[in-house]
């Protein structure tokens, strides 16, 4: 059991500096783009939060570039991956799209890294890439009709969470502002202009991410399986 410093020892005790490893490293990297977002996220001040300086970040990552890497490859491993089952494919197609969206949603800005500098080659990378290629060969479709549908639902739903993440990020004032002023815009246009892009406005917009998604996903799932049963 440790004992109570003696009365006349003042002095605070100085915290013990914990090892580094890369695990702490991506932990406290995740723990700061939750609280500052990804545009304050540097070497240098991961390195502040560990207490120490990013010489010593760079015996275990590399890079910022990897470590937004090993990052996104951690929100990754939060998903749950189905076993492919062919009675289910679509349904699991599906959640799992939806999955990686919830996570990638929750760290704000680490979509947009993975879509603008890498190809995710971690270990649960590659498990996810496995298990949706896995679903849609369940369903029936050939090797490169696998291929392409899982290329073009990773692309949508990181874009997807892009979106969502700036429509969070932003300040609902200023994009509320935004939106009228585009809407007084094209309605100083000649009559009749673009009455479809009027009538349409109000449906874009935070409150119907989930929805509109939703919509992409089902369209999506809807034309492999015309062209499974063609």
């Amino acid at each position: 059991m440790e004992l109570p410093d003696p009365p006349w020892r003042t002095g605070a005790r100085k915290p013990v500096r914990q090892p580094l490893s890369r695990d702490k490293i991506v932990d406290t990297a995740l723990g700061l783009l939750e609280k500052e977002g990804i545009e304050a996220l540097s070497m240098r001040r991961v390195a502040q939060a560990l207490n120490t300086g990013p010489a010593s970040l760079y015996a275990h990552v590399r890079n910022r570039d990897e470590l937004c890497e090993l990052m996104f490859d951690r929100v990754l491993g939060d998903v749950e991956l189905p076993e492919a089952d062919p009675a289910r494919w679509r349904d699991q197609l599906k959640e799992l799209c939806f999955g990686q969206v919830k996570a990638m949603i929750a760290y704000p800005g680490i979509a947009a890294v993975v879509m603008n500098a890498m190809i995710p080659a971690g270990p649960n990378a590659l498990r996810h890439g496995e298990a949706m290629l896995a679903i849609l060969r369940a369903g029936g479709l050939s090797e490169s009709q696998a291929a392409w549908a899982f290329d073009a639902l990773g692309l949508y739903g990181k874009a997807y969470a892009v979106e969502v993440t700036s429509w969070r990020d932003g300040s609902q004032e200023e994009m509320a502002e935004r939106a009228r002023q585009m809407t007084e815009y094209v309605r100083s246009l000649p009559a009749g202009t673009f009455p479809n892009l009027i009538a349409i406005g109000p449906l874009f917009s935070a409150q119907t991410a989930h929805e509109r998604f939703e919509f992409a996903i089902d369209t999506f799932i809807a034309g492999l399986d015309a062209l499974i049963k063609a």
